[in-house]
Order: C-alpha cells, then structure tokens, then sequence
C-alpha cells in the first residue's frame, strides 16, 4: 500500500497549534525517556554489580581466612554462617572453589568457570559466566602459599552466586524509574496544552472579536494588548483591511458615478423618444431621430468606457511581447473614418513592423491609446493635425511610449490639474470623461505613467503612456 503525501501533509496543515506543539514535544520527550531509561538500567546494573561483588569479595575474604597451610597440606575451614547469610542475601545457591596452581589440590565446586584471563596476585576479578545453565556472578582471587605446600605456590580462591537477585533488582528499579519518567512525560503534556492555551488566549479573543463583527465593519482590529509577535500579524491584517476599504469606498464612488453618467443620457433618449413619437412632421421627426442617434451612439460610448475602466482597475494583466509599431498603426486605421469624417490630418509615427517589440496587455493598451486619439479628434482643431506616435529604446527590456499629439487648442487647465481622475471634461464636453482616466489606470497597472506636455512648438498637447516614469531620451517627441 501506497501512502500519499498529500493526504498526509492535508491534516498536519489543519492541525491545531497544540496539537503541533506536542505533536513536536511528545516524539522527542519520548526519544529521551528511551534514552533514560537505556542509561538508568545501564547504571543500575553497574550499581548492582558493585553491590553484589563487594559481597563476593567478602565471601572470598572469609575463605581466604579459613586457609591454611600449617600441617604441611592445604586445609580449608567452611564459614558456614558466613555461607548462609551470603544464600540469604543472594536468594539463590553459592558455590565456591578453592584449588592450587598445579592442580593436585581442589576443594568445592571443581568446574566452577575460570576467569577469562590471567589473574594478578592479590587483585580479585568479577565476572559473568554460566554454571549448570545458569548464569552466574563469579569472583576470583589468587595469592602466593606461605608457606608452599610441595610444588604449589599460588592459591586460587573462586565463589559465584546467582543473579536472579541482582536482576529483579535491576528490574524493579527500571520499572520504578520508567513510571516516575512516563507521569513526569504526562503532567508535561497536560503542563504544554494549559500553558499554550493560555497563551493562545489573545488569538483567541482576536478571532472572537473579528467573528463578531459586522460584514460591513472594516475598522482597524485592536493591536494594544497583543504580544509583540502577534503584532506584524495584526498589522499586515489592518493593512488589507485598509485596502479593501479603498477598494470599497471607490467601487461604490464608482457604481455612483457611473449612475450619475448612465441617468443623464438615458433621459435626454427618454425625452428625445417622447419628442418623435409626438411630432408629425415627417422631416422634424428625421431630425429629432438622428438627434436619438447621436445621444445612443454617446450613451453606448459611456457605457463601453465604464466597461474598460473596470477591467483596467480588476482585469488581469496578459503580459506578452508585442510590436509597438504595429499597434499604432491598428489604432489609427480603427479613427481614420472619424478623422476623415472631421476633416483631421490624421497620421502614424512609429516604427516599421518588426524593429521594436514590447511587454505587456496588448488589447489594454490598444483601448487606452485609441481613448488618447479619440479625445484628441473629438476635442482638437477642425481641420488640424493629430498624430499617433509609438516610440522605445532599441536595446532589449528597454523602455516604451505611446503617444497622441494635436495641434489644438490643448486641454483645459482644470482638467490638468486633475488629470486622470474618472468623469472630469472640460467645459463644453460631451463625453464622460472617462478616457484619460482608462488611459491612467492602464499604464499604472504596466508601472508606468501617464503624462501631458505641449505638442510641437508649443502648440496643442502631447499626452503620452510612458513605461518607465523617468525621463529618458527615447520618449516620442
């Protein structure tokens, strides 16, 4: 069976903060209590055998006494109390052995195992073995005969005991450690959940208090009496809360506006309707249909502009290469009509298909440039000159500008003073005033900007959306 990571990472991500907190804790202080009680039997087992072998060497000291030599043999005396207070404690059998170094005299256990090595006189060994399958604490003690007893020179003094007792012991020991260190383990994750909990209170009393909060309420949440590290949290939280406040306020200043805009066209068509449907007179009626005609073709503009200025607001940016000269020449072919209509000099700088190529929303900027060319046949000079320019730096990842220039009589001065704001015109406009304003989001959105500067010689006005916001010597003009 094959486990999926993603079902696995899913509830370690909706996990509560302490649950984390032990699910990290717990392993660890799990990890250290197996250590723990690795090194507490390791220690008690090193205690026990000191215990037990300082028995041993008393044991072994007893019949080292009880050794004698005197008659010309070797003879040994058992301390028998000595031997039942040794059973009595060690709670097992006690063997013994005590023999010569040329072996012709043995007395006790004779297989009683030897030491593993060499014995040094005078310094006992303790160690494990195994005696009639069961194992066995030995110690083992030799020293010179004084004095010999024929060719034997050294005396070998051996007693094991069982280690039945030596391992309860060890046992039991563990046992009352594991307990003592598994109830500390549980009253530390009782200690962490309560101690967490409390110090998950301010959050807590934050989620309450944004729960209980009206849909509509984007006031700042309260930061004063939150720890510090909550307080970026808080912060960045009020600053989200501060932007789509803004974006609030301007979609409905917006929806306002745009009411406002739509209500006045549709009742001049209202009462436009009204008018032809009462005239008889065949001609005034064409005139006042035609008049209809007009305020539709300028109520479907409005209409088509609030559209785009929602999309450059919300819409997202396509960022794609694209050829500046070839979209300059798509703008001016879409107004010719219009320009010839007016009786406008309407013409293209830019460069040649292919040479100058630039990132961004191609269909944006189409709709921003042909609003700049638009304002500039409808608002300039009868009869006069309007050019659509496009213009970049020759190096790659350079910057770019599109552009229009008239030679009119150049934008009011109320209107550069707040240029790019939604449904400001000039006196004696009858559009929405909506264009510069779908010129101005568009080019933001790009990092750019929009900018207006007197045409050529001084005469008119050049209103350009320049990629970069400083000055460079690529821009148009």
């Amino acid at each position: 069976m094959r486990w999926n990571p993603i079902l696995i990472r899913r509830p370690i991500r909706s996990a509560t903060l302490e649950s984390r907190l032990l699910g990290l804790l717990l392993p660890g202080m799990a990890l250290l209590l197996a250590l723990s009680l690795w090194l507490t039997r390791h220690q008690a087992e090193q205690a026990a055998d000191a215990a037990y072998d300082r028995s041993l060497l008393g044991a072994i000291k007893g019949l080292d006494l009880n050794v004698s030599t005197a008659s010309g043999g070797l003879s040994v005396e058992q301390p028998y109390a000595l031997f039942e207070f040794f059973q009595l404690a060690g709670d097992g059998p006690v063997h013994y052995r005590v023999a010569t170094d040329n072996g012709l005299v043995e007395i006790g256990s004779p297989d009683l195992p030897l030491p593993p090595g060499a014995l040094r006189p005078g310094e006992p060994v303790f160690y494990d073995a195994t005696y009639f399958g069961e194992p066995v604490r030995v110690g083992a003690y030799q020293r010179p005969l004084d004095p010999p007893v024929g060719a034997a020179r050294m005396v070998l003094i051996q007693v094991a005991e069982g280690t039945v007792a030596r391992e309860r012991f060890t046992r039991t020991f563990v046992r009352q450690v594991l307990w003592r260190d598994a109830s500390l383990l549980g009253l530390l994750a009782l200690a962490v959940l309560a101690v967490s909990a409390w110090a998950l209170r301010p959050v807590q009393r934050l989620a309450q208090a944004t729960r209980d909060r009206a849909p509509e309420d984007l006031r700042p949440l309260p930061a004063e009496d939150l720890p510090a590290d909550l307080q970026p949290l808080v912060a960045t939280i009020n600053t989200q809360l501060a932007r789509t406040d803004a974006l609030v306020a301007q979609r409905r200043q917006f929806v306002d506006d745009a009411s406002h805009q739509l209500r006045t066209p549709l009742t001049t068509l209202r009462a436009q309707l009204d008018y032809a449907l009462r005239e008889p007179d065949p001609q005034r009626l064409r005139e006042a249909l035609q008049a209809l005609s007009h305020e539709l073709d300028h109520a479907t503009r409005a209409t088509q502009q609030l559209l785009l200025l929602a999309r450059a607001d919300a819409g997202r940016l396509a960022r794609e290469p694209f050829d500046l000269g070839d979209l300059a020449r798509e703008v001016a072919l879409a107004l010719l009509p219009q320009a010839r209509g007016l009786g406008v000099d309407f013409g293209v700088e830019a460069p040649e298909s292919g040479v100058v190529s630039a990132v961004g929303d191609r269909l944006q900027l189409r709709e921003a440039l042909l609003n700049l060319a638009h304002n500039a046949l409808v608002h300039g000079r009868h009869g006069g000159q309007v050019t659509v320019e496009a213009c970049a730096d020759r190096q790659p990842g350079g910057g770019w500008s599109l552009g229009v220039v008239d030679d009119g009589p150049g934008l009011d001065p109320a209107v550069v003073r707040r240029l790019g704001e939604r449904f400001v015109k000039g006196r004696g406009s009858r559009g929405s005033g909506l264009g510069l304003s779908i010129a101005r989001a568009v080019i933001e959105r790009h990092g750019g900007t929009l900018n207006v500067r007197p045409g050529h010689e001084g005469r008119g006005v050049r209103v350009t959306l320049d990629s970069d916001p400083k000055e460079a010597p690529w821009r148009c003009g």
